[in-house]
C-alpha cells in the first residue's frame, strides 16, 4: 500500500475540509468532495483575502498548499496522476474518506471529483481522431518556392549559423519515415537550430527566429503531426467533426501523415510544413497548429520560402469552424430546436438550456451520420428514443436518463465512450456506481476505490 492510501497523508487536508465545513458535514449525508492531480486541485476550501492593494501570494493559502502538497507526493510516488476524494463524518464522529482512482477505463474529471469520459472499448479513439486527410489531388507546390533561393536568404542573415551535414538529415528523415521536403533541407543546412551551436548566447537563438520566424525545432526534434499526436478528452473530441470545404487551404482534420512540425511560435502553436493541403492550397505551405484547437490548422504561408522572404501572408479564416450541418448545438444561443438541426450530414447533436418542454429526438432518428449524443439533464422527453439512434459511438446524459436506459436494458451497445453530465451538486459516490454500471455491460475495469477512517478528535475538530 503506497502512502497515497495511508490516512495520515490526507490527515491535514481533513482538518482544514472538516474544520470549514464541520456544519455540512454533520448534516444527514453531508460530505466534501475534491480532485488532486499532479498539475493542480480542486478543493472546497475558502482561502484569506489579501491585504487591499496586494495580490494573493502562496503564503494566503500556506496551510492549503502544504497540505495539498503532501498529498500531490504521495500521488507521484504511487504512479498515479490524479484521485478524487470524498469525506464524510462517521456516526460515530471519526472522518471517512473516500479514494476514486479512475483507473484505466475512466478518463479523469476535469476541475471536480466525478469521472471523466468512460471508456467503453479499450484503446478507442472518437471517429475525427480516425480520419486520415483526403488524397491531396490536383494540388502542387507554390510557384514560388524556392529552395535555393532560401538557403542563400538565410546564409546572408545568420552567416555564421553551423549547418546540418547530409548525413544528419539522412538521420531525421529515418526517424520521421518520410523524406523532408526540398525547402526543409534547405533550412537545415543553414542552421541546425542546437543550442549548443549557439554557445549560450540568447542573441544568436533570437537571430534564427527573426530570420525563419519562429523558434526552430532541432533536427531531432521534429516530429509528425498526426492524429495520435493531438490528444484530447473524449468528451471534447466526440464533439468535434472533420469538415473541409471546397475552398479550404488547409484539411479541417485533427493531424496528418504530411504535417512535419519543425517550430513555435512562442507560445506553444506547433508550425508545419503540410504535404496533404487542402483543395485550394499548396504541397509544402506552412501551417499552424493552435495548442487551444482540438482539430484543424491555420494557414501562414503558401511556402517556407514565403514565410521567410515575405512573413505571415495567408490566412484560411477561422482555424475551425463547428456549424450546420456537421455540428448543431440546441440551446437559447444556438439552433432553435432538434429538427432544424436534422440533416443528413449531422454528425454532432448537443442539446444544451433552452426555453419550452422537453424534446423528442424522434427528428433525428435514423439519420446515417449521428454518431454523438450529448443532452443536458432534463432535456429529453423520452430518454428510450435513444435506441433509434444506432450510430451512436459517444453518449453523454445525465444520472436520471442513463438510469432509464440502464433499467430498461436500452443502452446502445454500439457505444465506444459514455459520459455523465452532472448539474449541480451531487454526492460523487452513486455518481461512480452508474459509472461502473456502464463499465460493467463493457467488461471493463471499474473505478478504484479505497475507503480510510481516521479519528480528527484529538485536536479538538
Amino acid at each position: 500500500m503506497s502512502s497515497l492510501h495511508e490516512f495520515t497523508t490526507w490527515e491535514p487536508l481533513l482538518r482544514l475540509l472538516h474544520a470549514q465545513h464541520a456544519e455540512r458535514l454533520a448534516a444527514p449525508g453531508g460530505h466534501v468532495a475534491g480532485q488532486i492531480s499532479r498539475g493542480g486541485w480542486s478543493v472546497p476550501l475558502r482561502r484569506k483575502s489579501p491585504p487591499p492593494g496586494r495580490a494573493s501570494q502562496i503564503e494566503d493559502m500556506q496551510d492549503e498548499f502544504d497540505a495539498v502538497e503532501q498529498v500531490r507526493t504521495a500521488l507521484a510516488d504511487s504512479g498515479l496522476h490524479d484521485v478524487s476524494f470524498v469525506t464524510e463524518l462517521s456516526p460515530a464522529g471519526s472522518a471517512v474518506l473516500h479514494l476514486l482512482d479512475p483507473g484505466p477505463a475512466v478518463e479523469p474529471g476535469i476541475g471536480g471529483p466525478h469521472p471523466g469520459a468512460i471508456l467503453l472499448v479499450e484503446d478507442a479513439v472518437a471517429e475525427p481522431w480516425r480520419r486520415l486527410p483526403a488524397p491531396a489531388e490536383g494540388v502542387s507546390p507554390d510557384p514560388a518556392a524556392d529552395p535555393g533561393l532560401l538557403e542563400r536568404t538565410l546564409r546572408e542573415q545568420l552567416p555564421d549559423a553551423i549547418g546540418a551535414t547530409e548525413a544528419e538529415l539522412a538521420a531525421a528523415q529515418e526517424h520521421l519515415g518520410v523524406p523532408l521536403p526540398a525547402e526543409l533541407k534547405a533550412l537545415y543546412r543553414v542552421t541546425r537550430a542546437r543550442w549548443e551551436d549557439w554557445d549560450g548566447d540568447h542573441e544568436k537563438a533570437d537571430q534564427v527566429y527573426d530570420a525563419v520566424g519562429c523558434e526552430l525545432f532541432p533536427l531531432d526534434r521534429l516530429y509528425i503531426a498526426d492524429a495520435a499526436s493531438r490528444r484530447c478528452p473524449w468528451q471534447f473530441a466526440a464533439m468535434e467533426a472533420v469538415v473541409t470545404p471546397p475552398d479550404a487551404a488547409v484539411q479541417g482534420v485533427v493531424g496528418s501523415p504530411g504535417w512535419i512540425v519543425f517550430g513555435d511560435n512562442g507560445g506553444g502553436d506547433r508550425l508545419a510544413v503540410d504535404l496533404t493541403p487542402g483543395p485550394r492550397g499548396h504541397t509544402g505551405q506552412i501551417i499552424l497548429l493552435s495548442h487551444e484547437e482540438n482539430i484543424g490548422a491555420e494557414l501562414l504561408a503558401p511556402s517556407l520560402t514565403g514565410l521567410v522572404l515575405n512573413g505571415e501572408s495567408a490566412e484560411d479564416g477561422p482555424r475551425h469552424r463547428r456549424e450546420l450541418p456537421a455540428v448543431a448545438y440546441v440551446n437559447i444561443h444556438g439552433v432553435s430546436s432538434v429538427q432544424a438541426a436534422a440533416h443528413p450530414e449531422l454528425e454532432v447533436l448537443s442539446i444544451g438550456v433552452r426555453d419550452g418542454e422537453p424534446v423528442s429526438l424522434a427528428p433525428v432518428t435514423g439519420l446515417p451520420r449521428l454518431r454523438t449524443l450529448s443532452a443536458y439533464p432534463g432535456t429529453l422527453a423520452d430518454p428510450l428514443e435513444i435506441a433509434g439512434l444506432t450510430g451512436l459511438e459517444y453518449l453523454e446524459l445525465g444520472p436520471e436518463e442513463w438510469r432509464v436506459l440502464l433499467d430498461a436494458g436500452a443502452v446502445p451497445r454500439g457505444l465506444l465512450a459514455a459520459g455523465i453530465e452532472i448539474l449541480g451538486e451531487r454526492h460523487p459516490l452513486p455518481v461512480a456506481d452508474l459509472a461502473d454500471e456502464l463499465l460493467a455491460l463493457w467488461g471493463r475495469p471499474p473505478i478504484n476505490r479505497t475507503v480510510l477512517e481516521g479519528d480528527l478528535r484529538s485536536t479538538g475538530l
